[in-house]
């Protein structure tokens, strides 16, 4: 048998979210995904298959911090509610709701977002 590694895992975990999960016009679909440097969030309409606000960490120094997932998701949140769009559907991307991720989400609630 041939061992997996960890990002077929996580691919894995991520296309079962993805069976229930779907964003609309009304309430987009807000994808994480972390690399081993950076992270990205954007906010996608799958009905119309275009994403409407996309951040990431690309512009800042060294790795990517639970601090600067805060602020990310603090920009994302101001981003999106300047399209006029107040309810997402959060996909975490297979990643566990632990640290990075978790402080995105809470930072982009913070920002009037609704999950």
């Amino acid at each position: 048998m041939k061992l997996k590694s960890r990002e077929d895992y996580r691919t894995r975990r991520h296309q079962r979210l993805r069976k229930k999960i779907e964003g609309t016009a009304e309430r987009p679909r807000l994808a994480v995904m972390i690399s081993n440097r950076h992270l990205y969030a954007q906010v996608i309409d799958d009905a119309k298959g275009c994403t409407l606000v996309a951040v990431s960490s690309l512009a800042t120094d060294g790795g990517v911090t639970v601090e600067k997932a805060a602020e990310l998701g603090t920009k994302l949140g101001e981003l999106v509610r300047e399209k006029g769009v107040q309810d997402v559907v959060f996909d975490r991307g297979g990643y566990q709701f632990h640290g990075r991720v978790k402080a995105l989400a809470d930072a982009a609630r913070a920002a009037g977002l609704k999950f």
